[in-house]
């Protein structure tokens, strides 16, 4: 039936384009791809990286996802957190969940984006633990 994932969509307001690229781009270091000529006139932004691809669609009744949410993995939590940490990016560390180290962060329109970190990967665990 079901045989992968295609890409996830996240909701911005109408003048976001530039902030969605500082972030998902510049910050979070995913690549822009261009968008169907056809769909880029709606505004909004597709990113990707391989294994993820993430789109930002715009919303014209815009309200941040804060429970819904892409749980994006990293190979070195701690210096991610160290990265975003110099981009003015707050993390908050989350609750433990068995094989992970994890926690959130908000794109600049406050949706929601778990950063995980599998346990016995290269780059060990946050603070140490």
């Amino acid at each position: 039936m079901i045989v992968g994932l295609d890409h996830v969509q996240l909701a911005m307001p109408a003048d976001g384009d530039d902030a969605a690229r500082r972030f998902y781009g510049e910050v979070l270091g995913l690549v822009e791809r261009p968008k169907p000529t056809d769909l880029a006139a709606r505004g909004g932004c597709w990113f990707h990286t391989p294994g993820v691809e993430l789109h930002l669609g715009v919303d014209e009744a815009f309200v941040p996802a804060r429970k819904a949410h892409p749980a994006l993995l990293v190979e070195d939590l701690a210096a991610t957190c160290a990265h975003l940490a110099a981009a003015g990016v707050n993390f908050v560390e989350g609750s433990p969940l068995e094989g992970y180290v994890r926690g959130d962060i908000c794109d600049p329109f406050g949706n929601r984006i778990e950063l995980m970190q599998r346990l016995g990967r290269p780059g060990g665990v946050l603070g140490g633990r």
